[in-house]
Order: structure tokens, then C-alpha cells, then sequence
């Protein structure tokens, strides 16, 4: 392969990776799936729970749900290999459901029994609701239990405009009722020019980056090459 066409080899695989590069920083925290919910609706949230250690294997993780916005119907799905214990707690002042006043909710969930090797992940799926109308997000405090006797805590939550911090608790974000609905319908009434940026972008850097391929196979060739 001469080097003018590693070169160009060089370049497009430097412009490819430039447009689709995805961060993955956060790729290894245990997350609540899928991110978002809508206010005062059920939802089924996933507890994605990834090994982080080469050698050492999960064997328990703990919910912790929060207390400020307790949630009236908490059940979970069997998971093969895995039990888990509901733990209630008495409320400071009763909600009241369709079924009556609710006295005590769900505050923690522990999940024993199974092993998540290095290099996997397993998802503990729990529904919940009807989901609180009065804030935009929940946050779920987790705590990892290693085989080797370390806890990792997946338990800080960020400030608005701060970092993501090192071990953030898993979070839902609540949306209001029909903004899903109300989203697509403002986006009808838009111009459809408006929504071809991106498309634009990418089609002017293929063209900038096959404008610099030229230029490089044009160039005059020395004997060194």
C-alpha cells in the first residue's frame, strides 16, 4: 500500500469516527432503564447491574426506593437464580389510593441468591406507580455487593449544571402526562427544512473529506514514496 492511500485510509477513519464517537464513561454504572416515565402513570423500570471487576462476582444488590415520594404498587419479576426481599416501612402521613389509605410502601429491595460473573450484567426489573406528579425526577439509591466483601454505593446524585459524579444513584426522569404527544405535535407544525441539520452536516464533511482525498492522490509522488 503506498503511503498516499494510507494516508487517505488515515483521514476517512479520523472523519468517521469524529461524527459517530459516543462517550461511554457512563456505560458501567448501574442505571434505571428505560430513563424516563410519565408523571402519575406505572411504569416497568430495569435495574441494569454491569460487573465492574475482573476478578470478583456480584452477589447482591440492594434498591433503596426514595422515601420523599413514596410509590403505592411496588412488585418485582423473578429473576432466574436471584430472590428478593421487599422491605416496607411505615409512612409518616397516609396516601390515599384507589383501594383506601396506604400506611406503609416499599422502601427497599434486595436482591440475594444469584452471581453476576466478570464481564456480564444482569437487569432486575420492577413495576412501579402511579408515579409522583409533584417533581421531575426519582432518584434510586443502589448499593453493589461484591463476592470479595466490597460494597460499591451508587448513591450521589448531581447538581444542576455540576459533573456527573463518580458513583451516581440510578434515576427516572418524570415527564409530564402527553408530552410525548404535545412534543410530536409541535414538531408537525415546524418547518421540515429545520430538522435536516444534522443530515447537512454529515453530507458537508463527506464531501470535505472527499475534496482532501483528491487533493492527496493528486499530489506529485517523489521517489521516497
Amino acid at each position: 500500500m503506498s503511503r498516499s492511500l494510507r494516508r487517505l485510509t488515515v483521514v476517512c477513519a479520523a472523519a468517521v469516527l469524529a461524527v459517530f464517537a459516543v462517550p461511554a464513561s457512563a456505560s458501567a454504572h448501574v442505571t434505571a432503564n428505560p430513563g424516563t416515565a410519565e408523571q402519575g402513570g406505572y411504569a416497568k423500570v430495569s435495574f441494569r447491574v454491569p460487573n465492574e471487576r475482573d476478578d470478583a462476582s456480584t452477589t447482591q444488590l440492594e434498591i433503596d426506593l426514595p422515601a420523599d415520594h413514596p410509590l403505592a404498587s411496588v412488585s418485582t419479576r423473578a429473576v432466574p437464580g436471584w430472590t428478593a426481599q421487599v422491605q416496607k416501612t411505615p409512612l409518616a402521613q397516609p396516601i390515599t389510593t384507589d383501594d383506601g389509605q396506604l400506611t406503609e410502601a416499599v422502601s427497599k429491595i434486595v436482591w440475594t441468591g444469584g452471581k453476576i460473573p466478570p464481564g456480564q450484567f444482569e437487569e432486575f426489573d420492577v413495576s412501579i406507580g402511579p408515579l409522583p406528579t409533584d417533581t421531575g425526577e426519582l432518584a434510586f439509591k443502589a448499593l453493589q455487593t461484591y463476592d470479595n466483601g466490597e460494597i460499591v454505593r451508587w448513591i450521589d446524585t448531581a447538581s444542576p449544571g455540576a459533573p456527573e459524579p463518580e458513583h451516581p444513584a440510578p434515576t427516572l426522569t418524570l415527564t409530564p402526562k402527553n408530552a410525548a404527544v404535545q412534543a410530536a405535535a409541535v414538531s408537525d407544525t415546524q418547518d421540515p427544512g429545520s430538522s435536516t441539520g444534522i443530515v447537512l452536516g454529515i453530507i458537508a464533511l463527506v464531501v470535505a473529506v472527499a475534496a482532501l482525498a483528491v487533493a492527496v492522490l493528486r499530489r506529485p509522488r517523489t521517489r521516497a514514496e
